[in-house]
């Protein structure tokens, strides 16, 4: 595939990495409306009674049928979000084989006040990106399209929506409570990375797209 349309999320789910490492070029779609029950701000780790929820709190527009663009929407920070979904990822995952090898890469963006979402979301993807060692080029829209014709380009935009089955049959790798709750497909990235480390990329890149 050539370039492909994305969204920036909260991480994001393995199924939107795999398109990440067989592309040439992403471009994120930065002048759509925001949705809700989306990746923009939460993701499912697993944790251990199962899969597990971390949702950024937002502050919500008060004017009716008022619609707000995703990189207009900020954080809610009354609440100590940041510290739960640390402390969440550390109790999920502090005994995964590459916790401690990527901790202090991802400790920060929980230590730092973001304002915006969309802002902390492209921190978050700046680091992923590192972890994995994949170095792709990245552009950001300047406009809204609501259906792209070019044949060169994929509109994957669908993919952050958190309700969309997955389209890709992921190949199982060996998660920290598997043996308790059983394997959970297409949680976010960081799972991937906390049981596979750098062997994450290989795997994005083995699996076969629809």
């Amino acid at each position: 595939m050539k370039v492909l349309i994305l969204h920036p999320a909260y991480f994001g789910s393995i199924e939107q990495f795999v398109y990440f490492a067989k592309a040439e070029k992403i471009r994120f779609e930065n002048e759509d409306n925001y949705q809700k029950q989306t990746y923009r701000n939460r993701q499912y780790i697993y944790g251990a009674n199962g899969k597990l929820l971390l949702n950024i709190p937002i502050k919500h527009v008060n004017i009716k049928n008022k619609r707000q663009k995703y990189r207009d929407v900020r954080i809610e920070n009354d609440f100590n979000w940041q510290i739960i979904h640390w402390r969440s990822l550390e109790a999920a995952y502090r005994t995964s084989p590459f916790f401690e090898f990527y901790e202090d890469e991802f400790k920060p963006l929980y230590e730092e006040t973001y304002s915006h979402l969309m802002e902390f979301n492209y921190a978050c993807l700046d680091v992923v990106l590192s972890c994995l060692q994949l170095d792709i080029p990245l552009e950001k829209t300047e406009e809204f399209i609501k259906d792209y014709q070019d044949s060169e380009m994929l509109d994957a935009r669908n993919l952050i929506s958190a309700k969309k089955k997955n389209s890709i049959d992921l190949a199982k790798y060996t998660q920290v409570f598997t043996n308790k709750e059983g394997y959970i497909p297409n949680l976010s990235i960081l799972d991937l990375l906390f049981n596979e480390g750098p062997s994450s990329l290989m795997y994005l890149e083995d699996q076969v797209l629809k």
